[in-house]
């Protein structure tokens, strides 16, 4: 009987809300996500499936199937999600079934596809067209319409993963964009971590945190940056403990820490 773990509670772009929006399958089983249409319009949105690899910087770079690793290919071919499009009236949810099913032969370890749900332009009508038209003087008109997506990391980990994290070179940045505490991560093991930044004082006052901090299964290293308020500027000195946890509604384990002075 395989299990889901859902973290990252909710995401919202344009009229679009989506929950959870990070999806973990292990092994053979299924989960979803829930779409609710927060609009005061009818919305339809088109579902598929992509693949993306994270970069040293923490951005994503979206890859062509044919450019595609055997694992990165083997993930878009276990899983499969429905429907594939869907149409939401003001204030309805929907769930999005998901599946996987790994081939038996499939090595151990995790699998990544990311789900990108974007909406649909309306189509125009005959009567708003010629409205345009006429506004225009009855030359050619270009209307644009902005189109709404959300992407969500999709996971499936078959066998017994085991995934570590450390923390090391944090200091302190200033330029003309404010002020960053900024740090590498290393990972280890065979699947990606997950979970927020914490600064504290020695006596445990918070001085930053950072939600949603990941470095996934193609890294073994990354660089974080983390904002820092003026206001919290003139608290970082002295000795600032670093903690990297899991977030506090998947357990809040301590994953990683470490010492720095940063000013």
């Amino acid at each position: 009987m395989a299990a889901s773990c859902w973290s990252a509670p909710a995401a919202a772009q344009g009229d679009l809300l989506i929950a959870p929006t990070r999806v973990i399958v292990s092994g053979a089983g299924s989960s979803e996500v829930v779409l609710s249409n927060i609009g005061n319009t009818p919305a339809t949105y088109r579902i598929s499936l992509e693949l993306r690899r994270m970069e040293p910087d923490g951005n994503f770079r979206e890859i062509a199937e044919a450019e595609a690793t055997p694992a990165e290919k083997a993930a878009l071919e276990m899983v499969r999600h429905a429907p594939r499009r869907i149409t939401l009236l003001p204030g309805q949810p929907q769930a999005v079934r998901i599946s996987a099913r790994p081939a038996p032969e499939l090595p151990d370890g995790e699998y990544r596809v990311h789900m990108s749900f974007r909406a649909v332009p309306p189509a125009v009508t005959p009567e708003d067209a010629a409205r345009d038209a006429a506004a225009a003087g009855g030359g050619l008109t270009i209307k644009l319409t902005p189109v709404y997506g959300i992407t969500i990391p999709v996971f499936v980990r078959k066998g017994n993963l085991d995934g570590k994290a450390a923390i090391a070179n944090a200091h302190l940045v200033r330029n003309s964009d404010g002020a960053y505490v900024e740090l590498d991560m290393t990972r280890s093991g065979q699947r990606s971590v997950y979970g927020e930044l914490i600064g504290k004082t020695p006596s445990g006052e918070v001085l930053f945190t950072m939600r949603g901090v990941a470095v996934y299964a193609e890294l073994t290293k990354r660089t974080v940056r983390v904002p820092i308020g003026a206001d919290r500027l003139g608290k970082l000195r002295g000795p600032v403990r670093i903690e990297y946890r899991e977030l506090p509604e998947n357990g809040g384990q301590l994953l990683a820490e470490t010492t720095a002075n940063l000013n």
